[in-house]
């Protein structure tokens, strides 16, 4: 049976999301049973809206096939829907399960999003690999002096309250920036090609999204020299070093709003005469003010204000000083929370210094048509981002992983990839788990995870869940590096660390004492990934088989992966030696086991 699918290039070409003024066909397919005389193409864009004709090509067989070629010169997502008109009526045909069109009433329309034709993202960066370091927690060059809370024992759990009975995240454990730069030969060793750090600048917390002053090094990881050292020693390794820009608030403890007299300016909290008050949001002043999701200690910055804006996008401000230090690529906190015209100029001023700088986002959900706050979010189309935190693949991977069925991996998957722009969709930050989330080890475990810290303290996976939790990370981590976009490996995954949520996924990497074998399979990845760079910048297509299996292909080079996630042996009828453990494929594929082949 023939029926319109926009999965395939048969019936539409190009694939998924186009530039401007690029042709796209439609061929509609309509069966003779429908007794049709035509079909129209509808399609609309926010308010506007328009029903074309589409041409009759041929009948052959038991169809009459109708065509469209068509452009747009506008940007943004369109949306599009059939009328097969018959001589009983209109039938109304709209997107089906996997692309394929259904008809009757009230059926989804489908998604079609229109890019830049200009849009290009950094080629260097493409078919390799992210490293996500939690700054204090990876590596400590040795004891520091300061009147903060240090850790003496490195492999100590991070504290769950502080000192008033609140958890404040005021503990460190010391690690600093030139213990980052004496361990970039390992970081290397799993082909990384992207460092990226939690944020670095002065700060209260040892999380540091809390920033006091954008301008300095915090004084526990080290200062400029330290961060310029990095860089370059970095760079001689082909790694380049991306930073975390949270600007849509500050901390309370910060030089801007100086809440506890810390700093030795006048902040907003302090004088409604400070030259940063009209930088925040007072309710009732001083006490009431706008914050980051009520949180008290991160006061929501007015990103109107010109002096903020200045300090930002200007000369020798934030952006223009650390990408000129070094700073190859920035990933951009909750940038659902700043505007689309914030986020264009922080594009901009980063491309001005840095033209092949990478510019990602955080966004939760599928960043083509995220609304906030009332308002359709602008990412995607060529003034924005580079790319995006890709979570809604992180759901589909550790689903697929914990027994989840394959066709609703491949349907998250194939929706993303459909509703991206491709230079997008290469530079995508895959990941399984990072600083907001439970490790991925945990979740993979199949153990519930208690409510509380205390309780989640207490609560440490038994052998039996570390060693299916284990099996589990290892087929997820093949998904993960072999997808659309570039793998993110959360410090310590690849080491096997445990932990639940903040603060116990942010654990100290555990020096010598990591679990080898899971070190030495995410390193045979990285050999894969490095090898491999052109097929997994490829396209993505999933076979018909008794496992999940899809290729990705790059002109002449084509890799199959195959992924079984029951408990039982399954048969395939593809052979060949799998290129991570080098083993021969003999008819079927392990229980939670997975094999990267090459095509023959």
């Amino acid at each position: 049976m023939r029926k319109f699918n926009s999965r395939k290039t048969e019936y539409k070409t190009p694939f998924g999301a186009v530039p401007t003024n690029r042709k796209i066909t439609f061929n509609f397919p309509v069966a003779d049973d429908l007794h049709a005389y035509g079909v129209r193409f509808c399609y609309r864009r926010d308010d506007e809206s328009k029903n074309l004709d589409m041409i009759w090509v041929k009948h052959e067989g038991d169809y009459t096939d109708y065509t469209l070629d068509i452009s747009f010169q506008e940007e943004g997502i369109y949306w599009y829907r059939f009328e097969i008109l018959t001589y009983d009526g209109v039938v109304y045909a709209g997107r089906g399960q996997g692309g394929e069109v259904e008809y009757g009433e009230w059926l989804p329309e489908y998604q079609l999003t229109v890019y830049q034709e200009s849009f290009q993202t950094p080629e260097k960066y493409k078919g390799g690999i992210i490293y996500h370091v939690f700054a204090d927690r990876f590596c400590s060059s040795g004891a520091k002096k300061t009147d903060r809370k240090i850790h003496d024992d490195w492999y100590d759990e991070p504290d769950i309250v502080s000192d008033d009975g609140k958890y404040h995240g005021d503990d460190f454990f010391g690690g600093d920036l030139e213990g980052i730069r004496s361990k970039l030969p390992y970081i290397k060793s799993l082909g990384v090609n992207i460092l990226y750090l939690s944020p670095i600048f002065k700060a209260r917390s040892n999380h540091r999204y809390d920033t006091g002053d954008y301008m300095k090094i915090d004084d526990l990881l080290g200062d400029d020299k330290d961060f310029v050292k990095l860089c370059k020693d970095a760079k001689k390794l082909g790694i380049s070093v991306m930073l975390d820009g949270v600007f849509n608030h500050s901390g309370s403890d910060s030089r801007y709003f100086n809440k506890h007299g810390t700093y030795d300016s006048l902040g907003a909290y302090q004088s409604k005469e400070s030259p940063y008050y009209d930088w925040y949001y007072f309710n009732s002043y001083p006490e009431e003010y706008r914050s980051w999701w009520g949180i008290k200690n991160v006061p929501t910055l007015n990103k109107s204000n010109p002096e903020y804006r200045k300090l930002v996008f200007g000369e020798g401000g934030i952006l223009d000083k650390w990408t000129k230090l070094g700073a190859d690529a920035w990933r951009l906190d909750v940038v659902d929370e700043l505007p689309t015209d914030f986020v264009r100029e922080i594009r901009k001023t980063i491309k001005r210094v840095k033209p092949d700088a990478l510019v990602l986002g955080e966004v939760w959900e599928d960043a083509s048509t995220k609304e906030s706050y009332g308002e359709k979010r602008s990412y995607l189309f060529g003034q924005e981002l580079d790319g995006v935190m890709n979570y809604p693949y992180m759901k589909a991977v550790l689903g697929y992983a914990l027994g989840g069925d394959k066709s609703d991996f491949i349907e998250s998957v194939a929706t993303i990839a459909e509703n991206y722009p491709k230079p997008v969709l290469d530079c995508v930050m895959n990941f399984l788990d990072t600083h907001d989330t439970p490790r991925a080890l945990n979740v993979l475990s199949g153990a519930r995870m208690p409510e509380g810290r205390e309780n989640q303290k207490r609560r440490k996976l038994t052998k039996e869940e570390y060693e299916i939790g284990s099996k589990r990370l290892l087929l997820s981590a093949v998904l993960e590096y072999t997808l659309p976009g570039i793998p993110s490996v959360f410090y310590g995954d690849e080491a096997g660390v445990t932990g639940w949520c903040d603060p116990l996924n942010r654990v100290s990497y555990p020096w010598g004492r990591e679990n080898q074998s899971i070190v030495d399979f995410y390193k045979k990845l990285g050999e894969i990934r490095v090898k491999y760079k052109d097929v997994f910048c490829g396209e993505i297509e999933f076979l018909d088989k008794n496992c999940l299996c899809y290729t990705r292909k790059a002109q002449n080079r084509a890799l199959v992966v195959l992924a079984n996630n029951k408990d039982y042996a399954v048969k395939i009828d593809l052979f060949g030696v799998d290129l991570i453990s080098g083993a021969k494929i003999e008819g079927e594929i392990p229980p939670c086991g997975a094999y990267i082949i090459v095509e023959e």
